[in-house]
């Protein structure tokens, strides 16, 4: 009994402080994690209204779910379909993006109560206070997990009208990818040195579980054939992503309770491995220590240095939008066929790519939404800045012979230039995916850089002048992004659509060239660029 007693008592010293870590980790992400749940949650429950007006009539939906079990790449892309129910189209239409967007949610929270706590030497002040050794690590996670329950709370709620078993089942499967990726970047965090390459790593965990998922749906009909009882079943390669368990939880059709297991036990194994390797390292080390830079160093520049933090990225990136590229070309044939009998659906694709042909609209609808997800990596690009200057590594940058333009030039370089590099591979891909001649394609893509590039200069503005607010430009790109994705959907009046600068550009390919709005959102992001710059030059340095 004195063993167990002293066991008991060194774990609660492990934890001590944790409930204080948490409520500060809390209060610290006041805005990030209601945002990504307001935004989660609101694409999940805007769906089944969508869906409705889309395919009202049961046969309707036996129509779409009978052309999806001949469509590899929508497959492989969404997911297969199990029943013909509301509630089930709402859990194959959104579930692996809600997923995906939960697991970015709890890899941000994590890694910033973490790794991000270590490398800025706050955690090392914390440390020296009754605080247990692994309390951070326990808070960070407890934050993703209040994060999470509170995202599978609204979706149960919300569609509970579809039916309450379904709701919860499809709720508890969101927080549960949501939950299995925090424990697999609790394991990351414990791994490497940088926050910026645990945050990369996991990204590229996310992104295999994703390419699992679509390899294994797109070689199966698996749901689809089921739901019409002809057999079927997933493949091996959807079992090994947390994605696919969530589709093979099979919300609203028949619910796998057991599947939860699978969330349960591999959280329960990951924050076992995560904690053991907490209590195996120094506060700043890591397993995966950095690799040391050349003994000699040769003549750089602020661009060059620029270049170095954030290649990184730059490549990620550029893959992604490439691959992205490649599956939306495979997709446009496909798709164009699957909408062509629903004149609603016509009219949503419509609204985001133009009146030029149905095709046409959706390769310009496909390009629109890369342009707004390129516009993310534009703030990301952007913010290293304000990253470089509170971790003090500006400071000695700037105590040599570069001035505060300079060095700021060469993110912005990288920034700007690096969403133009983006959106040309993006059409290189789309061009291979479906075949065709490339000019109008990259056309389509390159007209998307001014509403980008808008919202970058929006990014500066805010960091030059008001460095506090920096990362209120995530709202800015968050914001657009959920009005140029969800409002043509939910019907909403062009006014909302024109609120962002996408919604002013010419709908390529098919449409007309109009040259007046694409100068005018140029200009108008030198200027913010500008002002931002010069707030910049004009201010003092923030620690």
């Amino acid at each position: 009994m004195t063993v167990l007693a002293a066991r008991a008592s060194g774990g609660a010293r492990q934890l001590a402080g944790t409930g204080t870590l948490l409520r500060f980790a809390l209060r610290r992400d006041r805005v990030l994690i209601p945002v990504f749940v307001a935004v989660n949650a609101l694409m999940v429950l805007s769906m089944p209204n969508t869906l409705k007006t889309l395919y009202g009539t049961e046969a309707e939906r036996n129509d779409l779910v009978r052309q999806l079990a001949t469509n590899a790449s929508f497959r492989a892309l969404i997911g297969p379909v199990f029943d013909t129910s509301i509630g089930a189209l709402t859990a194959w239409r959104v579930g692996v993006y809600a997923a995906a967007l939960a697991a970015v949610m709890s890899l941000l929270v994590v890694v910033r109560h973490t790794r991000d706590e270590e490398e800025s030497g706050r955690q090392e002040l914390v440390a020296s206070g009754m605080v247990g050794r692994r309390a951070s690590l326990t808070a960070a996670l407890l934050a993703a997990a209040v994060a999470n329950a509170v995202l599978a709370l609204l979706v149960t709620a919300g569609l509970a009208g579809q039916g309450a078993s379904g709701a919860l089942s499809f709720g508890l499967g969101l927080a549960g990818v949501g939950m299995v990726f925090a424990s697999t970047t609790a394991i990351v965090a414990q791994l490497t040195e940088s926050a910026r390459l645990a945050r990369g790593l996991t990204a590229a965990v996310l992104g295999a579980a994703f390419v699992l998922r679509a390899a294994g749906d797109s070689a199966s009909d698996g749901g689809t054939s089921h739901a019409f009882g002809t057999g079927g079943g997933s493949s091996v390669l959807t079992w090994l992503s947390p994605l696919g368990w969530l589709e093979n939880q099979r919300s609203f059709a028949a619910e796998r309770w057991w599947v939860l297991l699978l969330f349960a036990a591999a959280v329960a194994v990951q924050t076992a491995v995560a904690y053991e390797l907490a209590g195996r390292r120094d506060v700043g080390m890591s397993f995966l220590p950095t690799r040391p830079g050349p003994p000699t160093g040769g003549p750089g520049t602020a661009g060059s240095l620029a270049w170095r933090l954030q290649r990184g990225n730059v490549l990620g990136w550029s893959a992604g939008f490439f691959l992205a590229g490649v599956v939306y070309g495979g997709l446009t044939d496909g798709a164009a066929d699957l909408v062509r009998d629903n004149a609603k659906a016509q009219e949503i694709i419509e609204r985001m790519g133009g009146q030029s042909g149905l095709t046409d609209a959706f390769v310009a609808s496909m390009v629109g939404m890369l342009g707004l997800i390129a516009s993310l990596y534009v703030v990301a690009a952007v913010l290293r800045l304000h990253g470089e200057e509170t971790s003090g590594r500006a400071e000695p940058v700037l105590a040599c012979a570069v001035g505060r333009l300079r060095w700021a030039a060469g993110h912005l370089v990288i920034a700007f230039g690096g969403s133009a590099l983006i959106m040309i591979l993006a059409g290189l891909g789309f061009a291979v995916g479906y075949g065709r001649e490339i000019g109008p394609i990259l056309a389509a893509c390159l007209v998307q850089l001014p509403a980008v590039w808008v919202i970058g200069a929006v990014t500066v503005l805010l960091y030059g002048l008001t460095p506090r607010l920096a990362t209120a430009a995530w709202g800015v790109a968050v914001a657009v992004l959920l009005i140029g994705w969800v409002g043509p959907a939910l019907d909403a009046p062009q006014l909302v659509l024109d609120l962002t600068p996408f919604g002013h550009l010419p709908k390529l390919p098919g449409g007309g060239m109009e040259w007046t709005p694409v100068l005018t959102l140029a200009g108008l992001a030198v200027v913010l660029g500008g002002v931002g710059l010069a707030g910049l030059r004009r201010r003092d340095l923030t620690a």
